[in-house]
């Protein structure tokens, strides 16, 4: 179970470290093999699973029909983007380029744990989501019953 908050630098290469807390954590999970792909929900952001994770997400957005245009936006989105990524001797993983850009994810990122996942925001898609309040009017019926 992943989770918390850490401001996370991108270098000159497109690198970024995993922070030291969750290397352990990752390890033990999947054995370091991870996947990075988008977010297709918000954008500025791209999700990061463990090996394992990922491939309980991959088969169910695979098996949707592809008839439907949603469907097949969210496979290429989720799946067909998916890229494998394993932390180098330093604990590093390589985002590629084009996620990079698609995010806008540039030096400064956040890397939230969440739960079965990694959400990684851009520095400035984050601080404008985390700033948003939930309103009365967006409380689902399934919130309504939390006691927070």
């Amino acid at each position: 179970m992943f989770q918390g908050e850490t401001a996370i630098t991108v270098d000159d290469k497109g690198r970024l470290s995993i922070p030291t807390a969750y290397r352990e954590q990752v390890a033990g999970a999947c054995g370091n093999r991870l996947v990075l792909t988008y977010n297709p929900f918000e954008s500025g952001c791209l999700w990061l699973f463990p090996q394992d994770e990922w491939e309980r997400v991959r088969d169910q957005v695979n098996a949707l029909p592809s008839v439907k245009a949603v469907h097949r936006a969210l496979q290429m989105k989720l799946v067909g983007a998916a890229a494998q990524v394993e932390p180098d001797g330093a604990g590093r993983i390589l985002l590629p380029a084009s996620q990079r850009a698609a995010a806008g994810i540039e030096k400064k990122a956040v890397l939230l744990g969440m739960g079965s996942k990694f959400e990684l925001w851009s520095e400035q898609a984050h601080l404008a989501k985390i700033r948003q309040t939930i309103g009365e009017d967006d409380i689902s019926d399934d919130m309504a019953g939390l006691r927070l």
